[in-house]
Parts: structure tokens; sequence; C-alpha cells
């Protein structure tokens, strides 16, 4: 798998909303920071996070759109991207819509994500 793999294969995960198809993709050093400006610190924080957005986004789709890669090396890459959402929440419709940054890193384990910014779309 290369950096490019990994972004498709995460988003993929994403959609499924299921955490054991997230799991190996995210390193147990990881960390998230949500566009609320929420930091989760740790596999468990960022565990916990991501499952309680996709309890309260159901029908969740997902998209990384637009990535331009800073760095791209054996062993780490950041790449820059902008992302949107969609799905339902209390059973009304609900999107969003932002950029963000990533920093992965070629473990043992393969591609994992290090760190995810995700903040407000960008004017």
């Amino acid at each position: 798998m290369n950096p490019e793999i990994f972004i498709e294969k995460y988003e993929a995960a994403l959609a499924t909303q299921d955490w054991q198809q997230v799991d190996p993709l995210i390193h147990p050093q990881a960390c998230v920071t949500f566009s609320s400006g929420r930091v989760h610190i740790g596999k468990t924080a960022v565990r916990h996070a991501f499952e309680r957005n996709f309890a309260l986004i159901q029908d969740e789709t997902y998209a990384i759109e637009n990535v331009h890669w800073v760095m791209r090396g054996e062993e780490t890459a950041v790449y820059l991207f902008t992302f949107r959402w969609s799905g339902l929440i209390n059973g009304e419709p609900a999107s969003g819509a932002g950029t963000g940054s990533s920093v992965l890193i070629n473990s043992e384990d393969g591609w994992q994500l290090l760190v995810e910014h995700l903040g407000p779309k960008a004017n």
C-alpha cells in the first residue's frame, strides 16, 4: 500500500461507520482534532470520538477531495485536503465541509494515520 491507497482505504473504512474497519488504519499514538476544536489523543480516545460520530450521523457519506501532497517519503507522508460529509442527525438531513491536514507514517502495520486536523471550510 502507498499513501494514495491509504486515503482510498481510509475513506472507504469511514463510509462503513464501523470502527473495526477504521482501526487498522489508525496509529496507536494518533491525535485527531475535529472541526469543533476537540482534540482526541491516543487510539482509544480517537476510537471513542469516531464511534460517537458514527452513532450520531446515520447513513453518512464522507469524501476526501483535492488532496495536495506536502511531502511523500518512504516512512512519512503529509497531505492537505478538503472534506465533505452528509447524513441524518435525529432523522433530519445534515451536512458539512471543511479543510484538513494529515500526517501518515509507514509502520510495521503499513501506512497509518498519526495526525489529522479538521477545520472549517476555507474562504
